[in-house]
């Protein structure tokens, strides 16, 4: 059970997120490419709300919404960074009230968490109809359900919400539906593709992007906590290469042996195993994923750096060999599974629910990424003000940085560093706070060469996604 691609990042930096080599899902163009219409119909729905607002407040306001508080933002399914502040309703009374706004990314709007926390059709609308988007003018909470379009969005999401059934080339199902990011949301596919998969399968394998700081953290603090979910094992995918950045080498020269480099960049993978075994309470096996440069003194470096940890370490070269070069991982993983199939399976949480909001930034922060916390004067008042509303129970989904445990790229393990919250928004239907860290923004931009200059069609084909 795996995520959607987000157009954004096949037209920009990253590239498809199909897999590659003999470790693809098909059909790979059309997966990579707006797939079934999950993601136009979630931005469809999130445009079809900021629509409705702005219709309600141009026809007399009868809820009595303050136009100053209305914080509900648009989405779109690309890169665009001159969407991240706009301003609306220019061009005289006809054209509606003139607000500040902006775009997200459509991986980043709440409405896509919703689609992927939610069980059902009937849970989906529920959660919809909980949207806060501003508040009237005695600074109550104004609601999706209080606006009555609910049922709208939801005919929208309605077909959507059914997981897609693809296969890899070897023939292995799997389920794609859904795509938040990790750095910028909660980076897990849907619930329901996840239950699916459980319940046709011995065993579901399912992802959460950006290792333990930020896709297992949120994956176990908030899907896992929201529908009682709790993986039998976590494993760990490494590469020669990024140990080798950790440990100090350039870029330039990944592909040149450095075995004490790799024992150096250790630092970084030791955190992600540690955050899960010691925190999350996880029985952890690490997969290298090899490139052809890699060599067996390296890889035996990071096998015998994890051997006193009680994990193991095991080469894979599905990229290459496709099946038959994950078969050993495969054999580690269920041994491990088996070895502890009697125990009982629980996930525990970084924090408890009954901690403040500002108590379950500052542990996520101390405990995951190993800083100090600290909040902008904005930040700061609008957890206050979350919390004093009745908010304060729910959990927090940070959005920060992929480069590091930092916010800043530094580079290993970094301690006492310090993580800024800068923004706070209220996902009320998605059912947890967002807390926006540092230079991190909800719309990406493009780089100076995107993908894109290389995308194409030939005799009818689909070429150059990376």
């Amino acid at each position: 059970a795996l995520r959607e691609p987000s157009m954004g990042p096949v037209f920009g930096m990253k590239g498809g997120a199909t897999g590659g080599g003999k470790a693809t899902i098909v059909p790979e163009a059309d997966i990579n490419l707006h797939f079934t219409g999950d993601f136009a119909a979630i931005a469809q729905a999130n445009n079809l709300l900021a629509a409705l607002i702005d219709n309600h407040l141009h026809h007399g306001n009868a809820l009595g919404i303050n136009p100053k508080t209305v914080s509900w933002r648009r989405a779109i399914d690309v890169n665009d960074r001159s969407l991240r502040d706009i301003v609306t309703g220019l061009g005289g009374p006809a054209n509606g009230l003139v607000a500040q706004s902006g775009f997200d990314i459509t991986a980043a709007s709440e409405i896509m968490a919703i689609f992927c926390l939610a069980e059902n059709l009937d849970d989906l609308r529920e959660r919809l109809g909980k949207i806060v988007f501003a508040r009237n003018m005695d600074g109550e909470p104004v609601t999706v359900a209080d606006l009555g379009v609910a049922g709208a969005l939801t005919a929208v999401l309605k077909d959507a919400l059914s997981p897609n059934l693809v296969q890899s080339l070897e023939g292995t199902a799997a389920f794609i539906h859904g795509g938040p990011f990790a750095n910028i949301a909660h980076g897990c596919n849907s619930i329901i593709a996840t239950r699916a998969a459980l319940a046709l399968g011995d065993v579901a394998v399912t992802e959460a992007g950006f290792g333990a700081d930020l896709g297992a953290e949120k994956f176990l603090d908030l899907k896992c906590r929201k529908t009682g979910l709790a993986p039998d094992l976590s494993v760990v995918v490494a590469t020669v290469r990024a140990l080798k950045y950790h440990g100090g080498v350039d870029l330039k020269s990944l592909e040149t042996e450095n075995v004490e480099a790799v024992r150096a960049g250790m630092t970084n993978l030791f955190r992600h195993v540690e955050n899960l075994q010691k925190i999350f309470g996880q029985k952890v096996v690490v997969a290298i994923n090899a490139f052809a440069t890699d060599t067996e003194a390296e890889m035996s470096a990071i096998t015998e750096e994890l051997a006193p940890l009680g994990v193991k370490a095991v080469p894979t070269t599905h990229f290459a060999d496709g099946g038959a070069g994950a078969t050993e991982l495969a054999k580690v993983v269920m041994s491990e599974i088996e070895a502890h199939a009697a125990e009982k399976n629980e996930a525990p949480r970084a924090y408890a629910d009954d901690l403040s909001l500002e108590d379950k930034a500052k542990t996520i922060v101390e405990k995951i990424y190993r800083g100090n916390v600290a909040f902008t004067g904005p930040a700061k008042k609008r957890l206050a003000q979350l919390q004093e509303a009745g908010y304060g129970d729910l959990p927090v989904c940070i959005a920060k940085t992929q480069y590091s445990f930092a916010t800043t790229k530094l580079l290993g393990a970094p301690t006492d560093h310090t993580v800024e919250i800068r923004e706070v928004r209220l996902s009320a239907g998605a059912g947890f706070i967002v807390l926006i860290a540092g230079a991190i923004m909800t719309m990406p931009g493009l780089s100076k060469t995107p993908a894109a200059l290389g995308i194409d069609v030939t005799d009818g084909e689909i070429t150059g996604i990376m």
